[in-house]
């Protein structure tokens, strides 16, 4: 299981992914599920993967060896809108798919990689996708500004209830993190350490980047004075009169 969002805000976009892979409660791992294409000034290109760790790094492999291919063939760093860059993504996980498909199903296995794909490309605005298993997508609008991977109902509610497009991207990255926390309290396979990029609208660069591993000093404060204050409100909340 795995935990990532994307979202899309007025003043940039906030993407975050867990770093915990399982194949069984005795096989654990730790590998980062956020890929980064940047260019300076001119594109910031984010993908966060959730599914089979098998396939989900072969399409970033695909991807990588038709960007180093560089321009005998269309990839990520000439794409010229953000749509394409999702059907780039698209393309890779159904190659991958036609490929190894028919092994997997042999061992009862079927391919499963998913993708949330943010970010800028020079004369477009921002724009944030999610690409389903079958190589399909949706963009992210006003009345959806963001999208989640993996285990998502535990840090749905507080974003529902906090984040809108206006909101601050201080405030939505907090809201992000607590979200990160809510997932892990309920949810063993979701873990450290969590990555997260804020991407400021127009800058076509990553100026904040971090990764949260067990014992950070801001995240435990930050989890600590949510946990406090929540029950504070719980216990100004009215009494029952029966």
């Amino acid at each position: 299981m795995t935990y990532c969002i994307g979202v899309m805000l007025d003043q940039g976009i906030i993407l975050a992914s867990d770093s915990r892979t399982n194949a069984g409660m005795d096989n654990i791992a730790k590998f980062c599920k956020m890929t980064v294409f940047e260019r300076a000034g001119d594109r910031v290109i984010v993908l966060l993967s959730s599914g089979n760790l098998a396939g989900t790094q072969a399409v970033i492999g695909v991807l990588n060896q038709r960007c180093a291919a560089g321009e005998l063939t269309t990839n990520l760093w000439n794409a010229s809108t953000m749509f394409e860059v999702a059907m780039l993504v698209s393309d890779a996980m159904r190659d991958i798919e036609r490929r190894d498909g028919a092994y997997l199903e042999q061992n009862e296995v079927r391919f499963d990689a998913s993708f949330i794909v943010g970010g800028q490309l020079r004369d477009e605005p921002m724009r944030l996708f999610r690409i389903y298993s079958e190589g399909n997508f949706i963009e992210a609008g006003v009345d959806t500004p963001y999208f989640q991977t993996g285990e998502t109902k535990y840090g749905k509610p507080i974003i529902d209830r906090v984040i809108t497009r206006a909101t601050p991207l201080a405030d939505a990255t907090k809201c992000v993190l607590v979200s990160f926390d809510l997932t892990m309290r309920s949810n063993l396979s979701v873990g450290m350490p969590i990555d997260l990029i804020c991407y400021e609208r127009d800058s076509f660069e990553v100026q904040w980047r971090r990764r949260f591993d067990d014992g950070d000093a801001y995240f435990t404060a930050l989890t600590l004075d949510w946990s406090e204050g929540t029950r504070q409100v719980f216990r100004q909340l009215p009494e029952l009169r029966w």
